[in-house]
């Protein structure tokens, strides 16, 4: 009698297609309940996360006063919390062991983040879209308002708001800003979770979060809007706000990752 091998047991690797489904606004509403439900089960994860998040924004705003550049402040917020997917990769493990039931320690979480050398390459391409727009306001600043220094940000605000060359950069600031955190956002929408998810690649995760974007463009631009302006207003209260938003956001990702991206059979 010959015994025919299921592809597990004779050791080959099967692979699954990545189905992602569309959402809707409530299932939003969901995932933000469960992240949650997920920061109040365990928040001390989520406010050390948030913690470190706060410090680097911390850090920046007093490297750019020292260095008597305060025109970028506003420019630094908006690419600050364009990083929010990157630095909540720890949270997403979290909620993917308390879904799963699997015991939570610093070192499982920590672990899991530092095995998946992808999750460093995905988080490369965040820093590197930060960089394109600080070297873009660097470039727009001085081409429309001229070389003068703005000592303050109420400075630059004034010649921002006052003026008919600052009126332009404005405008245009805003709209290649846009422009960039849409891009961004299409390519980390649910990667960093994929990644840490599933055995995929870096492009792979970036060409399914397109996918998941474009599945449901309203919903998931209008989430985009809501975690940006989130974060700005957590930076506010200087960053402050960040120790609580940051985690709950980013356990909420979680779950919207979850809703959207198919689990393969089991």
């Amino acid at each position: 009698m010959t015994t025919r091998l299921t592809p597990s047991a004779a050791g080959i690797r099967r692979t699954y297609p990545i189905v992602v489904r569309a959402i809707r606004v409530a299932d939003i509403n969901e995932a933000w309940a469960q992240g949650l439900r997920d920061f109040r089960a365990a928040p001390g994860y989520g406010l050390v996360f948030g913690a470190f998040y706060a410090a680097g924004g911390i850090f920046i705003v007093l490297g750019v006063a020292a260095l008597g550049l305060g025109y970028l402040a506003y420019p630094l917020a908006a690419a600050f919390a364009l990083i929010g997917p990157f630095a909540a990769i720890g949270l997403y493990e979290v909620s993917r062991r308390l879904e799963a039931g699997f015991a939570l320690s610093w070192h499982a979480v920590l672990d899991a983040i530092f095995k998946r050398g992808r999750v460093a390459w995905m988080g490369l391409v965040t820093v590197l879209f930060f960089i394109m727009w600080i070297y873009l306001v660097l470039l727009l600043v001085p081409l429309f308002l001229g070389t003068r220094s703005f000592p303050t940000f109420d400075d630059f605000l004034v010649a921002l708001t006052m003026t008919h060359e600052g009126l332009l950069l404005l405008l245009l600031g805003n709209a290649i800003g846009a422009l960039l955190s849409i891009a961004l956002f299409s390519l980390t929408f649910v990667s960093f979770p994929l990644l840490l998810d599933r055995d995929v690649g870096v492009v792979t995760a970036m060409i399914t979060s397109a996918r998941a974007v474009a599945a449901s463009p309203v919903v998931a631009i209008g989430w985009a809007i809501i975690v940006v302006l989130l974060l700005i207003v957590a930076c506010l209260p200087f960053f402050l706000g960040v120790l609580v938003v940051l985690p709950v956001l980013g356990h909420t990702t979680w779950h919207l990752y979850r809703k959207i991206v198919v689990s393969p059979p089991t």
